[in-house]
């Protein structure tokens, strides 16, 4: 006997997408200003449901590609969320994901486009729905993965200083780190490329920039080697 989808509930799929950002010296989120009801003009995560022909990641693709003209970034899947009344309007299930990206990547003539904006992530809005319970997993998910994994370079220029770096695990982790001691651990690691260019707007004497060697950090892994910061 054949089943009959149709006796069973329908609800709609969305992805919302956490895009961080790093402007040298503050972890950002993007924003959009809400177009449409319920919550016009409210601060809200960039959004879209999934269309037929689409897997989740290809539709969160396509909502990071519309806010930012960026394609091939960082991104993972995140969590599901269910709650019945989660959308007034609709039984809708969000599954979130959040991306990083190097702020001066992106095209900001979308941002205009869009009514997007970026915050810091200390000052960021009252977000609709359940938007900031997404935006609070995924900075938990983010510290685990900087802490274990080399993703935090995802949000650097190609080309870096080492006050960069550090700034930038400060802003994800959340506390102060010496100086010293974090030098030393990012160098004995042995996958950065110190570069004999110097970024000159830090000081008179500037200071080295150094590059994220993928290649070999890849052929390190593979011998046993563990990121921790």
């Amino acid at each position: 006997m054949d089943y009959n989808y149709n006796q069973e509930d329908k609800a709609l799929v969305a992805v919302d997408c956490i895009i961080f950002g790093f402007d040298e010296d503050d972890l950002k989120l993007l924003l959009i200003k809400r177009g449409f009801e319920p919550e016009k003009g409210k601060w809200s995560l960039m959004g879209g449901f999934l269309k037929k022909n689409e897997t989740l990641d290809q539709a969160a693709n396509r909502v990071l590609y519309t806010l930012t003209g960026l394609n091939n970034v960082y991104m993972e899947q995140l969590y599901g969320f269910s709650k019945v009344d989660r959308d007034p309007v609709e039984r809708t299930i969000s599954v979130a994901y959040y991306a990083l990206i190097n702020i001066n990547d992106h095209n900001p003539k979308l941002l205009d486009e869009h009514s997007a904006q970026w915050f810091s992530i200390s000052e960021v809005p009252h977000l609709i729905f359940d938007h900031n319970e997404m935006l609070r997993k995924a900075l938990r998910r983010l510290r685990r993965r900087t802490s274990t994994n080399p993703v935090g370079f995802e949000l650097l220029p190609k080309k870096f200083t080492m006050r960069q770096l550090q700034k930038l695990y400060e802003v994800i982790l959340g506390e102060d780190l010496d100086k010293r001691n974090f030098q030393k651990k990012i160098k004995q690691m042995d996958v950065l490329v110190k570069l004999k260019e110097k970024d000159m707007t830090s000081s008179r004497k500037g200071s080295f920039l150094y590059k994220f060697d993928k290649e070999k950090y890849k052929e390190k892994v593979s011998d046993g080697f563990t990121f921790k910061v």
